[in-house]
């Protein structure tokens, strides 16, 4: 159950399924698009272009196919932070640039690929910034057509799952389960996020294949139950209940996972405790040490003590005969 990013791993084992990143773009893509990309030829790529200190952010998929009759390739990424990066287009350059150098370097083609950018978006706020390379630079739609000619640009294809609503979402089963999951795992309405989980759910009952039914119910419950933070123990009991009446054959696994999530929650909350009783420790000795050099303490730095962290308190402490006044504390819990 322990999951460092849900998203990211919800995103890359759904959108990474070749059948549902098919039924995504034969539903979503523009249809003058979608007239020169073979969608037979979809493969996914094992390459990923986002760095670690993005990797808490961004999600990507990167899959070939043939475009208008040649080699080229479908970049997905997926923003995965609750509110809106206004830098999207400088790093989707930054990975297609990264897609041709690999090109070029490992494989030496003389002639680089097509690669066609696409964004998912989930976040709280509907996307409001411009999808174009130009708008980030200063002064270029006042150029003559001349000079923007020589500054490069590109569009990307922005997705908004946010703004969603349900008639917006189409596709097979796996498809609309992920859209309405992603659109509505942000929520912090606990009814809105347990009402679509059961709609995924329903869809999981259009499926022939049972058994991968239940794999990729095991995918959903594990991601809800890892980043739904609106949930209640009561959501989860009414969703497994849910579950035994529509989608029996997830009945137990459900169960499992809610029994997990339960014991995750209660070990989470006894750390928690642990730390608070540590802290509180920290700075009754701080306080202490600090009256015993000083005298009586003022009020607010007694105060900012009690609710300082671990970590400035124990520098606090290491660092308490060098201080010449009590005025000096505030160097580590302001």
């Amino acid at each position: 159950m322990k999951i460092q990013n849900p998203h990211d791993k919800f995103f890359k084992e759904s959108m990474g399924n070749t059948e549902v990143a098919k039924d995504f773009l034969a539903n979503y893509l523009p249809v003058a698009v979608m007239e020169v990309i073979d969608l037979a030829s979809l493969q996914l790529e094992k390459d990923s272009f986002i760095n670690s200190s993005l990797e808490e952010n961004f999600s990507d998929l990167l899959f070939s196919a043939e475009i208008d009759g040649k080699e080229g390739y479908l970049y997905f990424l997926f923003e995965h932070k609750s509110y809106i990066d206004g830098g999207i287009a400088f790093q989707l350059l930054k990975y297609m640039t990264e897609i041709w150098d690999l090109k070029r370097n490992k494989e030496h083609v003389k002639e680089l690929p097509v690669v066609i950018p696409l964004v998912i978006y989930h976040g709280r706020t509907e996307w409001n910034k411009s999808t174009n390379l130009g708008s980030m630079l200063n002064g270029y739609d006042q150029l003559p057509i001349e000079a923007q000619k020589l500054v490069p640009n590109f569009e990307y294809l922005i997705y908004d799952i946010s703004s969603y609503k349900d008639e917006d979402i189409k596709g097979i089963a796996q498809t609309r389960i992920v859209l309405t999951l992603l659109r509505d795992i942000h929520s912090g309405e606990s009814t809105k996020l347990r009402q679509s989980i059961l709609r995924a759910v329903y869809y999981l009952e259009e499926l022939d294949n049972k058994e991968s039914g239940i794999g990729y119910f095991e995918t959903i419950m594990r991601y809800v139950l890892s980043a739904g933070r609106a949930l209640t123990k009561r959501d989860i009991t009414m969703i497994v209940r849910e579950v035994e009446n529509n989608f029996p054959e997830g009945s137990e696994l459900a169960m499992t996972l809610a029994d997990q999530w339960r014991e995750e929650g209660i070990q989470k909350g006894i750390e928690k405790g642990k730390q608070i009783g540590k802290e509180e420790a920290l700075a009754e000795v701080a306080a202490n040490q600090l009256t015993e050099r000083f005298g009586k303490l003022p009020l607010d730095i007694k105060e900012a003590i009690m609710e300082a962290d671990s970590i400035a308190l124990g520098l606090l402490l290491s660092n308490i005969f060098r201080y010449e006044s009590v005025e000096d504390v505030w160097k580590y819990i302001r």
